[in-house]
């Protein structure tokens, strides 16, 4: 596993729930410490300057609110309005000092609505072959572009994946591409071209701890962060971001 010889650990921000689990930033936390990173856990009730981090990581959680893209709520649908204000502030300032972004699950979506998109509110009313799935293993087979971003971190064509959401990308947003769907159709990761790193996952990959693979996706953020991502990841070489002191 990668570690940054010789220098200060990276800084990433997680955002979540004030009632998000404890067992998702646990994992979150040790996927970014194993890729080399030191986290802090953002909350509404526990902000944190974005411009003080080297990356950021939209977590999992409760549904976005439908508002923001344009769509009806529904009475089955959890929100977490300050959550949402939250994450729209933080991809704002990520989106003008370009840090380097990983959205998981909802994250992905979150990414998607900022940059302008929006989403199926509830999957399997649009996609009626989906399997009702809801598990942390890899039980869903999704496939990857082979010109993406995300292929080349995975290096895979074809993987498994797990499955906690029921909502997904619907119309992409400004900027923003498919690169991953599932059989039945459902997209499952979304990434911006032209942008240093930033990447959406439908899946939540700190979860797959022994997955090597998996686990690479917080190695090239850390790595994208330290300015010492591989250079064919662009289609320039990114600007080489000063990694902070701790404390």
């Amino acid at each position: 596993m990668a570690s940054i010889v010789g220098r200060s650990r990276p800084l990433v921000g997680i955002t979540a729930s004030i009632h998000g689990s404890r067992i998702a930033a646990m994992a979150n936390r040790l996927a970014l410490w194993r890729a080399g990173a030191s986290s802090v856990r953002i909350t509404a009730e526990s902000p944190f300057p974005i411009d003080r981090l080297d990356a950021l990581v939209v977590g999992g959680g409760d549904d976005i609110d439908a508002s923001l893209y344009g769509e009806s709520a529904r009475p089955h649908i959890r929100i977490d309005p300050e959550r949402d204000r939250l994450e729209m502030r933080a991809l704002d300032c990520a989106a003008k000092i370009a840090l380097p972004v990983l959205g998981i699950c909802r994250g992905s979506q979150m990414i998607n609505v900022h940059r302008g998109g929006s989403l199926h509110v509830d999957i399997h009313e649009v996609y009626e072959e989906a399997p009702h799935m809801r598990t942390v293993l890899p039980r869903k087979r999704i496939r990857i572009e082979p010109d993406s971003r995300l292929y080349r971190i995975l290096g895979i064509a074809e993987c498994r994946v797990n499955a906690l959401h029921h909502q997904s990308v619907d119309r992409v947003g400004d900027g923003m591409r498919v690169v991953a769907r599932e059989r039945a159709g459902v997209v499952q990761g979304i990434e911006a071209p032209n942008e240093p790193f930033l990447i959406g996952v439908q899946w939540h990959p700190e979860y797959l701890v022994a997955d090597n693979r998996q686990q690479a996706l917080f190695r090239r953020l850390v790595a994208t962060a330290a300015g010492t991502a591989p250079l064919d990841d662009f289609a320039e070489a990114p600007p080489r971001r000063s990694v902070r002191a701790p404390g």
